[in-house]
């Protein structure tokens, strides 16, 4: 997939059917005929060199079923978050960890 930026605008060009067929899922959700379009909304980070894929979240779409760990419990009530997205969710003493963009979540000290 080619991306170019000149100034505001960000053209993506597609270079294979597969990509072609994703870049039309993404603009059939972020394009609404009635003019309540979605924003992208970077989460994380991306440092060339460092990280192998920027991450995007589209606005006003609902996320999947939050996922829990299998393995830890959360010691007492507390907050947790996500570093990458800012996603926040309070936890009650012994309920499995929640799981956010591929790891566990933190509490918030």
């Amino acid at each position: 997939m080619k991306i170019s930026v000149d100034r505001n605008v960000v053209e993506i060009t597609p270079e294979s059917d597969q990509e072609t067929a994703s870049l039309d899922v993404l603009w059939k959700i972020i394009i609404d005929c009635y003019g309540n379009n979605k924003k992208l909304v970077p989460m994380g980070q991306f440092v060339p060199g460092i990280d192998s894929l920027a991450r995007f979240n589209i606005e006003g779409v609902k996320g999947g079923a939050t996922i829990y760990s299998s393995e830890h419990k959360a010691p007492q009530d507390n907050t947790y978050y996500c570093h990458t997205c800012n996603k926040y969710m309070k936890v009650k003493v012994n309920d499995p960890v929640p799981l956010c963009c591929g790891r566990e979540m933190e509490t918030i000290d």
